[in-house]
């Protein structure tokens, strides 16, 4: 007789069968991958407050995966550009109904993260209509846009406790040098003007980009940046037996991911 499980319990079945040689489902990294890996270390964090590390929530916040970030170049521009899927968001926020995941920051918002979570692969280089506007650049400039919609002029600003953006990978990859010239100041600032310009036809006066001086200028003036790695944020989790058991779903992430 077939066991009573529901649905749920079966998926649980069929993901707990990724790593096991009797197992030809699918490929192990359906749930050893970057996208598991961060959601286990944001719920753990937000179970277990830890100060020092670069994914603390602050009061009221909380966090989710794969959420929308609409693009400021979403409206008014063509080609429109789409929304981009953030790995992570850690902030006070709404998640917009019939829209499949898109964030909103709430009024009493007081801290907006956004994390791309990264194992073998590079930041993305660019879009179809602009090739060097690369995934970092993409991300501040949706949380920029976040702020804007929110009315966080930059006298509002002040309230935000917390601004940050960061990418997250193993230590091997950041060492080898792969993401740290991309999550700089200058290096966004310079992307996101870049793309403005072409769209703007090179005036700075265009209407349709006053949030690049009012909003997104004050961001990264304030904003935390850096490559993170998954071995210092495993460093802060506290629970002898939790530490344990991420430290051993991320060796095989990295085995099944790096090889």
């Amino acid at each position: 007789m077939a066991e009573d499980l529901t649905t749920t319990d079966r998926v649980t079945r069929l993901l707990d069968l990724c790593n096991r040689p009797e197992s030809t489902h699918m490929p192990p990294t359906e749930l050893y991958n970057e996208g598991w890996m961060l959601r286990l270390l944001l719920d753990w964090h937000q179970r277990n407050p830890s100060e020092a590390s670069p994914l603390r929530f602050t009061r009221g916040a909380g966090w989710y995966s794969e959420g929308r970030l609409a693009s400021p170049f979403i409206r008014g521009v063509k080609p429109r550009e789409g929304y981009t899927h953030a790995d992570g968001v850690i902030g006070q926020f709404t998640i917009e109904p019939g829209e499949r995941g898109e964030i909103l920051l709430r009024p009493d918002a007081r801290q907006l993260v956004v994390i791309e979570a990264k194992m073998g692969s590079k930041l993305s280089a660019g879009t179809t209509h602009a090739p060097s506007y690369d995934q970092a650049a993409r991300n501040v400039a949706c949380m920029a846009e976040l702020l804007s919609v929110a009315g966080m002029a930059p006298d509002r600003l002040e309230q935000m406790e917390r601004l940050a953006f960061f990418v997250v990978a193993p230590e091997s990859r950041i060492e080898a040098g792969v993401f740290e010239d991309l999550v700089t100041r200058e290096s966004i600032r310079a992307k996101i003007q870049a793309r403005v310009k072409g769209l703007a036809e090179g005036s700075a006066r265009d209407k349709r980009f006053r949030w690049v001086g009012a909003v997104l200028e004050p961001m990264l003036d304030r904003m935390e940046l850096g490559v993170v790695s998954w071995e210092s944020l495993l460093a802060h989790v506290c629970v002898q037996s939790d530490q344990e058991s991420l430290r051993g779903f991320y060796a095989e992430c990295l085995r099944f991911n790096l090889g």
